[in-house]
């Protein structure tokens, strides 16, 4: 199955010697340089983390907008926006204004959110639960809001006596990006959330963690998780096809450098409580190409998926993450029919 192979970089910065990326100016714009080196190896899709209060990449739409003015082909996304953090109307502005500038190419991965740096940081945002909420509903509750704003009706009163000539009727949200809607993609990490996304109509990530609900291998699970998330979609009418992505670590050693930053990846899932969830972890693929190939055809949910997201050791610098990716595009993509 043809598939569109990205990057996800998480975005990560230290002030020490041995990384790459010691400062927020560093990793914005080794950012670029990395999405602008993969569209030149045809790698599909630049994606981006976002997590706050952390030394990693926080604010996308700047990034997103910069990375679209110098780039003419690639997707450009996140994996994923927390929405417990964000006002969804003025987030309807910002995503559209960096989807106008890419000329359509990006592709907004959102979620209710995941355990981050500090208590309640949502609250600093000026965000807050309603009564009987928890701030997993709030998350949903605004991903709802932005992906309905985002059908371009008119909600606003005008005022009678307006600055500007106004159009007729109730005014909506500008810029509003017309076709942006169907390139909302939703972070799942349980069959009941993936389940929801597909009742929606949004497009489905899932990442290398999923809630452990079988006791199952993580791809069989994730498989799972996808062919549930497809059957909720066209059960609620939907009549656009619909893209799903996994992510996955997936290095192939072609030299000693490899050897030595990878050689010892593990090799197993990992079980584990995350935000009071059991969760299995994916293991890490770390092998020569053509292992690597045998390795990666066993996996139930890289085969369901139409799209793969390649997270990448954004500390190590562009020009390694640039091999990382070229290594996969020219080695092991072509064996697995990805190209």
């Amino acid at each position: 199955m043809t598939k569109n192979i990205g990057f996800l970089s998480f975005g990560h910065w230290a002030p020490h010697g041995q990384s790459q990326t010691r400062s927020a100016a560093d990793v914005l714009l080794q950012s670029i340089d990395l999405a602008v080196a993969a569209e030149e190896l045809s790698v599909d899709g630049a994606y981006y983390r976002v997590h706050h209060f952390a030394r990693q990449l926080a604010s996308p739409f700047p990034l997103l907008a910069a990375v679209a003015a110098r780039t003419s082909r690639i997707e450009i996304g996140t994996g994923v926006i927390d929405m417990r953090y964000e006002n969804p109307f003025y987030m309807v502005e910002d995503a559209s204004a960096a989807d106008l500038i890419s000329g359509g190419r990006l592709q907004l991965g959102i979620s209710r959110g995941s355990p981050e740096q500090v208590i309640d940081g949502w609250r600093h945002f000026g965000h807050a639960p309603k009564v009987g909420e928890t701030d997993g509903d709030m998350g949903r509750r605004h991903g709802v809001t932005f992906y309905n704003l985002l059908k371009g009706e008119g909600f606003a009163q005008p005022n009678p006596r307006p600055m500007f000539p106004n159009p007729p009727g109730k005014l909506r949200l500008e810029p509003t990006s017309e076709t942006l809607r169907d390139r909302i993609w939703w972070g799942s990490a349980s069959n009941a959330t993936a389940r929801w996304a597909g009742e929606m109509g949004m497009n489905l990530q899932s990442s290398t963690l999923k809630e452990d609900e079988s006791g199952e291998p993580f791809h069989v699970q994730q498989a799972k998780q996808i062919r549930l998330y497809r059957e909720a979609y066209a059960a609620a009418g939907h009549t656009r096809t619909p893209r799903v992505s996994v992510s996955r670590s997936i290095f192939a050693i072609t030299d000693d450098r490899d050897r030595a930053y990878f050689g010892r990846s593990g090799d197993q899932d990992q079980v584990g409580v995350i935000d009071n969830m059991r969760a299995v972890f994916g293991r890490s693929y770390a092998a020569e190409p053509d292992r690597l190939v045998e390795m990666l055809r066993e996996d139930e949910a890289i085969a369901e998926a139409d799209t793969l997201l390649l997270t990448v050791p954004n500390q190590l610098g562009v020009d390694y993450n640039a091999h990382v990716l070229e290594s996969i595009v020219q080695h092991v993509a072509p064996p697995l029919g990805w190209r």
